[in-house]
């Protein structure tokens, strides 16, 4: 992933948004981590939910399962597709909210494409600006 027969999907800048690839006799829109952004759909509706998806959401604050006793709050730091056998990666950082004055964070590397361990926030994960006793 991506295959061959993946078409690449680009912003006006040039910027990745995604791919496009056939499934049957439709196109299936798939993001930037990986993940399918459509149905099976024509052609210009998987453009178009590529477009709305966008990437901004690679800024937002995510979850990684699996580096401790609960799940920590990260920021995505890098995306790199596999390309040309060559295997992709996810690099992510604890969540440092901005802080240019704390010293650097842990970051983790994971592959492509996004693995389970890595996803939203959900309601009920820790909040690390709160003190829990």
């Amino acid at each position: 992933m991506p295959r061959p027969d993946w078409t690449p999907h680009r912003r006006d800048d040039g910027e990745l948004l995604g791919w496009i690839h056939p499934e049957g006799d439709d196109w299936v829109a798939v993001d930037v981590l990986g993940r399918p952004a459509s149905v099976p759909t024509e052609w210009l509706d998987a453009e178009a939910a590529l477009e709305e998806h966008g990437i901004a959401w690679l800024a937002d604050p995510w979850m990684l399962e699996g580096e401790g006793d609960r799940p920590l709050r990260v920021r995505i730091l890098e995306v790199t597709p596999d390309e040309e056998g060559v295997p992709g990666r996810i690099v992510v950082k604890i969540d440092d909210f901005g802080d240019m004055t704390r010293p650097a964070t842990a970051q983790f590397t994971l592959a492509w494409p996004i693995p389970d361990r890595l996803r939203p926030p959900r309601d009920g994960d820790p909040d690390p600006r709160t003190i829990s006793r």
